[in-house]
C-alpha cells in the first residue's frame, strides 16, 4: 500500500493508525516495524506519531549517536533504534534480543535494512521516501 504525504500532520497520522492498530494485538513476541528511507524521508516524524498514538508524551527525536531510546507506554516499552551507524555486534551488546523478543515490546527501527539479517520474519516494513520539500511517499509491506 503506497501513500503520498502532504505534511508533518499526516505523516504523523499514519504513526498514530498504526498504533491503533498495534495496541489491538497479542504478541507472541515484540512487534518490530522496519523503517527504509534516506535521510529526511520522515521516519523520524512518523515515529513520533507511533508514539502519540501508544500515549507517549516525551520528544522523541532520532536516536542516531545514542543508538537506542525507549518510552514507557500503559502497556509495555517502545523502543526506538537507529542502525545508520552501528554495526552488529553493538546491536547484540544492547540486548538486542532480549528487547525483540519481549512480548509488550514495540521496536521500531530505522535503517532496520542495515540488520534485516538479523531481523525475524514478521518485521513490518515500511519505506520512505522523499519527493519534494513537503511531500512523501510511504510504502507500507506488511
Amino acid at each position: 500500500m503506497e501513500t503520498i504525504i502532504n505534511n508533518t500532520q499526516e505523516m504523523q497520522k499514519i504513526g498514530k493508525d498504526l498504533a491503533k492498530k498495534i495496541i489491538r494485538k497479542g504478541n507472541k513476541k515484540a512487534l518490530i516495524v522496519g523503517l527504509e528511507g534516506e535521510l529526511g524521508s520522515g521516519k523520524t516524524t512518523f515515529i513520533q506519531g507511533l508514539a502519540k498514538g501508544l500515549g507517549i508524551e516525551e520528544l522523541i527525536t532520532s536516536p542516531t549517536f545514542v543508538i537506542m531510546k525507549r518510552y514507557n507506554f500503559p502497556k509495555g516499552e517502545l523502543y526506538h533504534i537507529d542502525c545508520y551507524r552501528i554495526d552488529l555486534k553493538d546491536l547484540i551488546e544492547l540486548d538486542f534480543k532480549e528487547i525483540i523478543n519481549n512480548p509488550k515490546n514495540i521496536v521500531v527501527i530505522e535503517w532496520a535494512e542495515k540488520i534485516k539479517d538479523i531481523l525475524p520474519n514478521n518485521v513490518i516494513w515500511m519505506k520512505f521516501e522523499y519527493l519534494d520539500k513537503n511531500m512523501r511517499k510511504v510504502i507500507y509491506v506488511p
